[in-house]
């Protein structure tokens, strides 16, 4: 007899689409629940999530050496 299955207490993972000011975008850009948290609840999710893809896109321009451009627009996806 199979045994039910244990939900997970992680938060899940959100999708954003990102505008930069270049107007190139990027989409589907997955961001870790748990960055999305604000234990003292005074920042917005959308902020929290700016900040994420920008150290996201901060850690590919160190490897790659191409900087992405300032962000303009995030929306969830």
């Amino acid at each position: 007899m199979a045994g039910r299955k244990k939900r997970s207490t992680k938060p899940v993972a959100q999708v954003f689409n990102v505008v930069y000011e270049d107007g190139s975008l990027s989409s589907n850009r997955r961001v870790p629940g748990e960055l999305l948290i604000d234990p003292f609840g005074a920042e917005d999710i959308m902020d929290l999530a700016q900040r994420a893809i920008e150290r996201q896109d901060a850690e590919v321009a160190k490897r790659s050496g191409v900087p992405k451009p300032p962000i303009k627009e995030i929306t969830r996806a």
